[in-house]
């Protein structure tokens, strides 16, 4: 499948595409949050570009574990100027990591052409609607509330993502534009996370380009033994498995490092 996503193509399974994460919070869990610091921001996501980022993606609100939930008003304020500075500098897609409708309005707006929904449109249906009339890519991510699971852990993830993704079709989205998302860290163990990566390619039934997430995450620390700034290592071996498992998007925050490994990851697969 082949993908035009804000004027750049995107051939998925010809090789592992990056996702810069910029997170425009005081609190983010890996400690790289910028706050409101626009130019620290921008520049955050320049040099993510010039390390080998294909996408940037910006995140308003928190979602570590005890975060404090945002206003609508709040995030857009924190994301709305980032993203238009991004998409008028940077020479790569600028994706905007929500789930509130008026919040990726006001990014699409801003020039942002990838919509990063933590919720996989349970929350916010008419996102789908949103990315197909603005040509918009979407991410849909499992997650749920507890991590309690009434049968087998990828069958109800891939009957959740299955559900969304027909939403999205339905809703005119073209199937070469919805990626989806297994959601490590959101509505699972440590170990149902473990579960996850070791059965990753049983998403690839599902026909959709697979984004993943692990850069810097609390099941890398509990198996490690280490803090958020001491996971490197720990995300690039998460970041090889998933690429050699069949994942097509990596979402990261140490690019440089990530964009080598998954160079070699993809000369592996």
């Amino acid at each position: 499948m082949i993908a035009d996503i804000g004027g750049r193509r995107f051939e998925w399974g010809s090789r592992t595409y990056v996702m810069g994460i910029i997170n425009v919070t005081p609190d983010s869990f890996s400690g790289d949050g910028t706050g409101d610091d626009l130019e620290r921001a921008v520049s955050q996501g320049m040099r993510m570009m010039r390390e080998g980022a294909d996408m940037l993606d910006v995140g308003g609100e928190s979602t570590r574990p005890g975060h404090q939930p945002i206003g609508t008003a709040e995030e857009i304020s924190r994301t709305k100027t980032v993203v238009a500075r991004l998409v008028r500098e940077a020479e790569v897609p600028v994706s905007i990591d929500t789930y509130k409708l008026e919040v990726a309005e006001a990014a699409v707006a801003a020039g942002a052409t990838m919509l990063n929904d933590i919720w996989g449109l349970t929350r916010s249906p008419d996102l789908a609607r949103l990315a197909a009339r603005k040509s918009c890519a979407l991410v849909l991510m499992h997650n749920q509330d507890g991590t309690e699971y009434s049968g087998d852990l990828m069958d109800e993830i891939k009957r959740f993502l299955r559900a969304s993704i027909e939403h999205a079709l339905d809703a005119g989205v073209p199937r070469e534009r919805v990626l989806i998302d297994p959601g490590i860290g959101f509505g699972k163990t440590a170990e149902q996370n473990w579960v996850v990566m070791r059965r990753l390619e049983e998403l690839r039934e599902l026909g959709q380009p697979i984004l993943i997430g692990t850069s810097r995450k609390s099941f890398i620390g509990k198996a490690l033994d280490l803090p958020v700034d001491q996971r490197l290592e720990g995300t690039g071996a998460t970041v090889t498995a998933a690429i050699l498992r069949g994942a097509d998007v990596v979402r990261v925050h140490d690019v440089k490092e990530m964009t080598r490994v998954a160079q070699i990851a993809d000369l592996m697969r």
